[in-house]
């Protein structure tokens, strides 16, 4: 038995043991994601040391790795190969690992263009309430088997089961890449963010602050040369620069406490009575820091047609996300308790 059968069996003990005395168990990688969600009142189940890359195939384009594999780790990896992941998933942290990054369902600003955390998943392995190993998917891209129930785990927040190993899909890097800044008002960026989404421009990444559209342009280098001309604006020579910041919020329009995420129509207007918001994915999310009450930031961006997240905040967060419609609230407990029948992952953390 290698080390991590051994680990893998004593997380099977911990969570029998658990759910024995009635325990709830809070899943727990690098933690470079804790923040997010609601606080919890359980046991930590630390899963950081089952980590490493199981199997990549760079002509496949595909990659399995355990939870606890750093993605710093997984990006190096790929960048051998010139290749990536397609998400351009946030970080918060140097230790930030695959299992939080699917855990939690963060995509960074290429998501729009090239699809979510969840569109990526292949497959995953899962030890559920049961201290059962289950998989679900495979390690290929056509999968034609049904649903696939893997991407159920993307976005639960391990309150589904430890998440063991991740298969995912990966992409080729872009023969070239130019961030283009053009000044204009938050409502005329919005627009033109969806008009430029309906018309073949290789746009990678787009976002409004400050009173400038970004627009990062990725693809062979004739096609990003005819876009550059096509939209103008001024080439910033550190693009990558800004595109980290915001993926990682380390830019100070998004240090703000509490900081919201209102996720809406691509075409919704900016609602200035909040103040400026950071804008990206093609006008689909808008940040903003404000200390209006949750009720009515929720009632406005139910009028808009979208929800709002509580993403950060200076207390503990009791209720960051906002609550679901009953049917869907009553199908996401029917899963909940057919892999997790007695709650030990119940954490309340979403």
């Amino acid at each position: 038995m290698n080390i991590h059968d051994q680990w893998l069996a004593a997380t099977g003990e911990r969570v029998l043991q658990a759910r024995a005395e009635k325990r709830k168990l809070s899943i727990r990688g690098s933690g470079s994601k804790g923040f997010y969600g609601n606080v919890v009142d359980a046991d930590t189940l630390d899963v950081a040391e089952y980590a490493g890359v199981v199997d990549y195939q760079p002509r496949e384009l595909t990659l399995t790795a355990r939870a606890g594999t750093r993605l710093e780790v997984i990006e190096a990896l790929l960048a051998k190969n010139n290749q990536m992941l397609p998400f351009e998933p946030p970080h918060f942290g140097a230790d930030a690992t695959l299992g939080g990054c699917v855990s939690t369902g963060l995509s960074g600003p290429r998501r729009p263009y090239a699809g979510a955390v969840r569109d990526a998943v292949l497959g995953t392995k899962v030890l559920d309430g049961r201290a059962q190993v289950l998989r679900f998917g495979g390690q290929v891209i056509k999968n034609v088997a049904g649903y696939d129930v893997s991407r159920l785990m993307v976005g639960a927040m391990g309150t589904l089961g430890v998440l063991l190993e991740v298969s995912v899909k990966v992409l080729p890097c872009p023969e070239s890449e130019c961030t283009l800044m053009l000044e204009m008002p938050a409502d005329r960026a919005v627009e033109i963010m969806n008009l430029w989404a309906a018309s073949p421009v290789p746009l990678s990444a787009t976002a409004w602050r400050a009173g400038h559209l970004y627009v990062r342009l990725s693809g062979t280098e004739s096609a990003v040369q005819a876009a550059m001309q096509k939209i103008g604006g001024a080439k910033i020579p550190d693009g990558p620069a800004f595109w980290q910041a915001l993926r990682e919020q380390t830019m100070p329009d998004l240090a703000m406490r509490p900081l919201w995420r209102l996720s809406m129509p691509t075409a919704a207007k900016a609602f200035t009575a909040l103040g400026q918001p950071v804008i990206e994915w093609g006008g689909g999310v808008r940040w903003y820091g404000t200390d209006m009450p949750a009720d009515t930031l929720r009632a406005l961006a139910k009028q808009a047609g979208g929800h709002v997240t509580l993403f950060r905040s200076h207390q503990p967060i009791t209720q960051a996300f906002t609550p679901l419609p009953e049917p869907l609230a009553a199908l996401h407990q029917r899963i909940r308790l057919a892999l997790d029948p007695h709650g030990v992952f119940d954490t309340g953390r979403m």
